[in-house]
């Protein structure tokens, strides 16, 4: 049994398949049917309105409608699309057992305990038919797939079979007015529309079960009395044939497969048993520990078949349907009913070999697993789970193709796998001594060796290596050298597919797939949902592949797509081109034609071959969402402008990619105030001060546009914007633009229009506006408020701007290789000139007219007839926009105009010149270089514990660089400073960095440690010599002497170094015990050469 997918629910009394889709209904015995994908393992729906356990359902073949019969007396039909019941019917007296729908009519059976059956129409929701005459609980009824038949079994101990002939004349065929009078006195005396056919009699005991076979006439029944019938009829009668005995209980189920000659049986004893339908023996028994099954359901197209138990349901199949293939060159050799076969590609020739000997037992699972072919010696390995494992080796004359009568002795063997591995060897793995077994094809070893892993199974992996399959990782293994070549984590593999150049691999698991080269290095892994079937390399090195119900591809980068889906599962064995060969479940070879220009155009991105993508571009029809998408993650949006229509598409991967001038076109098109706003963020963030008043002028915000002009240098627009605020009534905006421009006597102007009088005057008064201030005082009488304390305060006013900006300077871009593709849309945005962004406003958008007339909610009010605008002049009058002469600065510009920066060609900074031209570890951590300085000193002095040199290192680097201040909110500068500089040295020539250590400083060092020493401080003294030698191994000296003199330097400090720990030890101990005393003498002689002969006397 190959369990596909399994439950944990109640108790499951009724199953159904669907007939197409990978779909089963589950009815429990709570009164809940569930709908299941099995394939995905996934609950689609749920249906609850039956009371009681529901014992039937079943789906129709061609409606989105199922039907259910409960323990509540009624039959519901539901829609599974709306998850609604439509109607009820009524008209049981006792608990429905099985309900089911006709292939061909609108009729459903029903059988109950109220020992009747009876047959519905759906579609007038009436009963048309009662089958009386069993005289005890009906257990289940269902229809004869071809004939108008159908088939009861009945506790009475019988199974009856009924003709509904007359049911479907009357039903289908017409009648005119003397044949309905007759109908109508047949249905109010007695009707004959069924009748019994046949009475099957042998059972002694209730039958629980009785099925028809779905193209011969046979029945099969289980009953009470634990065996299970088999029974035949023609025309005339029906007899028993053979009765089937193993069950240990009450037989639940029994029914035939769909596909293959069997008959497969549940009952209570907690087993499920399969029969060999011409032969009537058991074939095999599969048992649960605690689970009794009560049904079983077989789908009508496909080998699976679905059982209920106590605590849920199973899906399995009985045996693998994959068939053993082998691909060599032009040619897959393959098995098929018990031969073996051969299929060439290029003339699609199909030739029958030889016959392959038959197992010996009957039992299921014997079909050939696996097969490897020979070419040069055209010898053929098959191997298959017969006896636990063996192989057949056949040696094929050339001359015995296509004749079926030719059957060579095969030579046998026993192993888990086998393979070719040369010309005329074979490695066969001996499991259970993990050893392979080197034969030759007279099936003698020529030599027996070890595998270093614990091996499931081999592969070929190349002339004289094999692939290793262990637990949680694959292995390549040399037979002749005994080396591993190559290890990687890859858990249960199941299948491997090398590429034809043997230079890549696919390893195939149940959920994933991982890509290796053929050291089995790594390079991307896929992960699928559903189960991996098979896979191919086509000749471009994309990985083409199968699962349940699609073919999909995987680039060599790990991006995988769906090329299209499967009704049914098929097993790819080579790809050519768009051409895909596979072979299908039942043998069959297949070409299946492809569309494979996304992955095609994928790859070629991928690789970088952009002329390549320019051709696909323009000839081929690649679009879609997916393809888009795909730009947009791999960085190339404006790629992704070239298939998109959508103007909301194409905004958004605009300003993805930079290009303002078709995010602005499309802007316009959508004429969307979030548009709008986000094309002023992204020309903002690109410096674009034209885009972004446009932008703020289409959506009116005069707060961004008011502070926008602030921050160029406009202050005239300013005062202009504080006019519109004004004729708006927005007093806040008018008062912020006043402030901008520094205006006294606009907000003292703007606070006494608003009525803040006392604000009003403060404000005069403390700027020194007498005259304003004095006219308020008056107003205000005795609510004059105090003016504050001034004495050491100043007036606060807006700095000048010393220029205008315009657009950020640009830097000039090459043209990319997609640039010269753009389509007639893409030019004709390219294309489009805005005007200056000094400029006008839009007139649709803005309607302003003057400053003396008021904007209200889009509606001009005139309040003076002064001041006619000029609509040639724009949005501005002329007043406002007299500028003064710049002529060295250039006017803000929309993209069209925008002046070009040619930026200068980059050096190459100082740092990376001293890395280059120094091997000396204290010039690399100067220049920040702390990776290769570390490594430097590891190499050089074997240093290996680098904590203590990080602050040397930070000193170091700091100490040969100085730090300027630019302009506010500008980065602080950093200059490296060089050993040497001066102003006549070439500017191509430089030196080595300034180094804040030198000899000097280690002589001043070491003279204060000396006097630490002598004053006893022995930690200070401690701290300084190991301070000298953490800086010793990052100075930079300049001669012979020098060098000399720092290995000198060093075995002083390391003799001081070496005393004092030892000092310091011994007054540790000194102090625990008195015996340590002569060892203390000791040690104080063996201080004596170094100086500090003395220290135990302080």
């Amino acid at each position: 049994m190959l369990t596909k997918f399994e439950t944990k629910s109640n108790r499951v009394k009724g199953l159904a398949f669907h007939p197409r889709r990978p779909w089963i209904l589950a009815s429990l015995h709570s009164g809940v049917i569930q709908m299941w994908d099995y394939r995905m393992g996934t609950l689609l729906d749920r249906f609850d309105e039956h009371d009681g356990p529901v014992r039937g359902v079943h789906f129709h073949a061609t409606q989105p409608l199922f039907v259910s019969g409960g323990d509540d007396y009624k039959i519901k039909v539901w829609n599974y699309k709306t998850h609604r019941c439509l109607f009820t019917l009524h008209g049981h007296l006792d608990y429905i057992r099985t309900v089911q729908f006709h292939a061909e009519y609108p009729w459903i059976v029903s059988a109950s305990d109220d020992q009747t059956i009876r047959i519905w129409n759906w579609q007038s929701r009436t009963c048309v038919a009662v089958l009386t005459g069993h005289n005890h609980y009906v257990m289940c009824a269902s229809f004869h797939p071809e004939e108008d038949l159908v088939v009861s079994a009945s506790l009475d101990q019988t199974v009856r079979v009924w003709d509904i002939g007359a049911l479907r004349k009357k039903s289908v065929s017409p009648a005119d007015d003397i044949m309905r009078l007759t109908q109508m006195n047949t249905d109010l005396f007695g009707g004959i529309d069924a009748v019994v056919k046949y009475v099957l009699e042998g059972h002694d005991r209730g039958v629980n079960w009785a099925s028809f076979h779905p193209t011969l006439p046979l029945i099969v029944s289980g009953a009470d009395d634990r065996q299970v019938k088999l029974w035949r009829m023609n025309d005339t009668k029906a007899w028993e044939v053979d009765t089937l005995r193993g069950h240990m209980n009450n037989v639940s189920c029994a029914m035939f497969h769909a596909k293959q000659d069997i008959i497969v049986s549940n009952s209570e004893d907690k087993s499920i048993r399969i029969w060999d339908a011409t032969k009537r023996t058991g074939i095999q028994t599969f048992r649960r520990e605690h689970d009794r099954f009560w049904i079983l359901a077989a789908h009508p197209e496909m080998n699976l078949l679905a059982a209920g138990h106590d605590s849920g349901m199973i899906v399995f199949k009985l045996e693998r349907e994959r068939p053993a293939f082998s691909v060599s060159g032009d040619t897959v050799f393959y098995v098929k009913d018990r031969f073996l076969r051969y299929y060439e590609y290029s003339t699609q020739k199909e030739v029958q070999v030889a016959p392959i000997r038959r197992p010996g037992t009957v039992s299921l699972n014997q079909s050939p697993r696996t097969l490897s072919y020979s070419p040069t010696e055209n010898a053929i390995l098959i191997c298959s789970d017969v006896d636990g494992g063996s192989y057949e080796l056949y040696i094929v004359p050339k001359d015995s193709a296509g004749r079926s009568d030719y059957l060579q002795e095969a030579r046998k063997g026993a192993g888990s796998s086998a393979v070719f591995i040369a010309r005329n060897r074979f490695a066969v793995l001996e499991k259970s001594s993990n050893n392979v077994l080197v034969k030759n094809l007279k099936n003698e070893i020529v030599k027996k060796t070890p595998l270093p892993v614990a091996t499931d199974a081999i592969y070929y992996a190349g002339t004289g290596n094999i692939l290793c399959k262990a637990e949680d990782r694959v292995v390549i293994f040399d037979l002749q050298q005994r080396l591993v070549l190559g290890e990687l984590q890859a858990p249960t593999v199941k299948y491997v597919v090398w590429s034809s150049d043997m230079e890549s691999v696919a390893l195939l698991s149940k959920h994933a797939i991982i890509i290796a080269n053929k050291k089995l290095v790594h390079r991307c892994t896929l992960h699928e949902t559903i189960r991996v079937k098979s896979g191919a390399w086509d000749e471009n090195g994309v990985f083409i592949y199968t699962t349940l119900n699609h073919i999909k591809y995987c680039l060599p980068n790990g991006d995988s797509g769906i090329i299209r889906t499967l009704d049914v599962p098929i097993y790819i064995t080579r790809v050519i081109g768009n051409i895909i060969f596979c072979i299908d479940r039942d043998g069959k070879n297949k070409l299946v034609t492809v569309d494979a220009s996304e992955y095609i155009f994928k790859l070629a991105l991928f690789r970088k071959r952009y002329d390549h993508v320019m051709s696909m571009i323009k000839n081929s029809q690649l679009c879609g969402q997916a393809v888009i998408s795909y730009l947009q993650q791999k960085g190339f949006p404006e790629v992704a402008l070239h298939f998109v229509k959508d103007e909301k598409t194409r905004f958004n991967l605009a300003l993805e990619s930079g290009n303002i001038q078709i995010a602005v076109a499309s802007a316009k098109e959508l004429d969307d105030k979030d548009h709008w706003y986000r094309l002023g963020i992204e020309a903002l963030r690109q410096g674009n001060v034209g885009i972004v008043e446009y932008a703020y002028q289409r959506t009116k915000n005069f707060d961004r546009l008011a502070f926008l002009y602030l921050i160029t240098g406009y202050l005239d627009k300013v005062g202009f914007m504080c006019k519109i605020a004004g004729q708006n009534n927005n007093f806040m905006g008018q008062f912020h633009n006043a402030l901008y421009l520094g205006d006294v006597r606009k907000r003292v102007e703007i606070l006494e229009n608003t009525g803040q009088l006392a604000l009003a005057y403060v404000t005069a008064a403390t700027h020194g506006l007498t005259e304003i201030a004095d006219r308020l005082a008056a107003e205000l009488g005795e609510n004059i408020p105090s003016l504050p304390d001034g004495k050491a305060s100043s007036l606060l006013i807006p700095p000048a701007p010393l220029m205008s900006c315009s657009d950020w300077p640009l830097l000039r871009v090459m043209r990319g290789i997609f640039d010269a593709g753009l389509d007639a849309t893409g030019r004709a945005d390219q294309d489009e000139d805005y005007d200056d962004a000094g400029g006008d406003w839009g007139d649709e958008d803005l309607e302003i007219v003057d400053v003396n007339n008021v904007v209200e909610n889009g509606d001009v009010v005139d309040h003076s007839e002064e001041d006619e605008v000029n609509e040639e002049e724009g949005g501005w009058d002329l007043e406002d926009l007299e500028l003064p002469p710049e002529t060295e600065t250039p006017k803000a510009a929309g993209p069209a105009r925008s002046a070009l920066f040619v930026a200068p060609t980059p050096g190459m900074p100082v740092s990376q010149i001293w890395t280059q031209k120094s091997s000396l570890a204290g010039e690399h951590a100067a220049a920040g270089n702390f990776d290769t300085a570390m490594r430097l000193l590891s190499r050089q002095l074997g240093i290996k514990n680098f904590a203590p040199l990080k602050p040397l290192f930070l000193d170091a680097h700091m100490g040969s660089h100085t730090f300027l201040r630019a302009f506010t909110s500008a980065p602080v500068i950093s200059v490296a400073v060089e050993k040497g500089w001066s102003e006549s040295a070439s500017p191509n020539v430089r030196g080595p960095p300034a180094l804040v250590f030198n000899f000097s400083q280690m002589d001043d060092k070491l003279k204060a440690a000396y006097k630490a020493t002598t004053e006893g401080k022995f930690p200070e003294a401690l701290r300084q010599f190991l301070s000298i030698l953490h800086t010793i191994p990052l100075l930079v000296v300049d001669s012979r002497r020098e060098v000399d003199e720092v290995k000198e330097l060093i075995v002083i400090v390391r003799e001081y170094v070496l005393g004092l720990k030892m000092e310091r030890t011994l007054r540790g101990c000194f102090w625990r015990t008195a015996l340590m005393r002569p060892s203390r003498r000791r040690l104080a002689r063996l201080c004596r050469p170094v100086g500090i002969g003395k220290m135990g006397a302080s």
